[in-house]
């Protein structure tokens, strides 16, 4: 009776592998394309702020707005780049419940800071939480993994703070003679 269990469970872990790769290519395609979409709405917004910067005084509402929602985009797609090198990283399926729980919960803070920016990136990013969501479940069942979502919490909490004071860095340098604060 024991090897009919252990046989049963080895084709289900070699079935639900295969769901897993299909997804993972899948995933990382649709982050491509939602980092494609923002680096083009990041370079717009770069131009417009070059050409509002002239027609307006520096502290005018209308100009920090819209550095705001570059900074906003810069971030997003930082964010992202890290996000996609953490996925391609991923060589064996036992690294997966490593890696993706912290990355799910980034996926989501930037989703909800683009809802307002652009809708659809932010539904893909939405649709991309789930289906890495489910990798992450798939994974750990298939490894037996046990994951601390606490910590994972953390770990996202301090890349997002990291990328934030980069891209905040990055912005001052960009537009040196406004005061943000």
């Amino acid at each position: 009776m024991k090897g009919q269990y252990s046989l049963s469970m080895e084709s289900v872990n070699i079935s639900q592998t295969r769901t897993i790769v299909p997804r993972l290519h899948y995933s990382n395609s649709l982050l491509a394309k939602i980092i494609d979409v923002l680096k083009h709405k990041k370079s717009k917004a770069k131009k417009s702020n070059q050409i509002l910067l002239t027609e307006y005084e520096d502290q005018d509402p209308t100009c920090t707005k819209a550095i705001d929602l570059e900074r906003t985009v810069s971030f997003s797609i930082e964010i992202l780049y890290y996000i996609q090198k953490r996925i391609d990283g991923v060589s064996r399926i036992d690294e997966i419940p490593k890696i993706f729980p912290s990355l799910v919960p980034m996926i989501r803070t930037i989703s909800a800071q683009l809802v307002d920016i652009h809708p659809e990136s932010s539904q893909h990013l939405s649709e991309l939480s789930v289906h890495l969501g489910s990798i992450v479940l798939d994974s750990a069942t298939i490894t037996t993994a046990q994951f601390d979502f606490s910590q994972s919490n953390v770990e996202s909490s301090l890349m997002l703070d990291e990328v934030k004071l980069m891209v905040d860095s990055k912005i001052n340098k960009q537009y040196p003679h406004l005061d943000f604060f």
